[in-house]
């Protein structure tokens, strides 16, 4: 444990974006190439769209965190919303430059930084309120990502949790109950 309340939150977020990642990096394990390219209607998203968005995001986020606004003049969002033919070696590699400069970046912060004010779309937030603001949007995309992953592999999918019917099984076990404690 930490020795202060925002060392401690500083571990626990990292802690958890990495485990949300490792999801993601999972469901990337059980899919082929052009399954990163399936929408399961006109309205959906692919996981390629949501990967390039996800990317997208976090670098724009994420890159001169405490000094730019989050909302980058760089960053073309609706672009990241367009169909592109990415192979799954470039979608993982726009997946992994996306997370790096996100951990790379709260790696970097001080529990002295948690109280500044940083803006996203001119809007101020303490740095805390733009952690959490991410760290809910962020596992909502991964979750997407799961949940077509599971689509396509049907009763090929290797579950990424405690399967259905298996939660006294879990239970009675002796593993960390917690993914997000194994990334210390």
């Amino acid at each position: 444990m930490s020795n202060s309340i925002g060392a401690e939150f500083l571990d626990t977020v990292i802690r958890r974006f990495r485990a949300y990642k490792l999801l993601g990096d999972k469901t990337f394990e059980q899919l082929e190439e052009k399954d990163f390219h399936f929408r399961p209607n006109e309205a959906s998203n692919s996981i390629a769209v949501i990967i390039q968005h996800l990317s997208g995001n976090m670098l724009s986020r994420w890159t001169n965190f405490l000094t730019e606004d989050g909302e980058k003049e760089w960053r073309q969002r609706d672009k990241e919303f367009e169909i592109q033919q990415y192979s799954k070696n470039q979608l993982i590699d726009y997946w992994e430059k996306g997370w790096a400069c996100l951990l790379d970046t709260l790696r970097s912060l001080t529990e002295q930084d948690l109280l500044k004010t940083i803006t996203i779309r001119n809007e101020p937030l303490t740095v805390i309120d733009a952690i959490n603001r991410q760290l809910a949007h962020y596992p909502s995309h991964v979750g997407q990502i799961m949940y077509i992953g599971k689509l396509i592999k049907n009763d090929q999918w290797k579950s990424l949790s405690i399967e259905k019917g298996k939660s006294n099984e879990y239970n009675q076990g002796t593993g960390v109950k917690d993914p997000a404690k194994l990334m210390k």
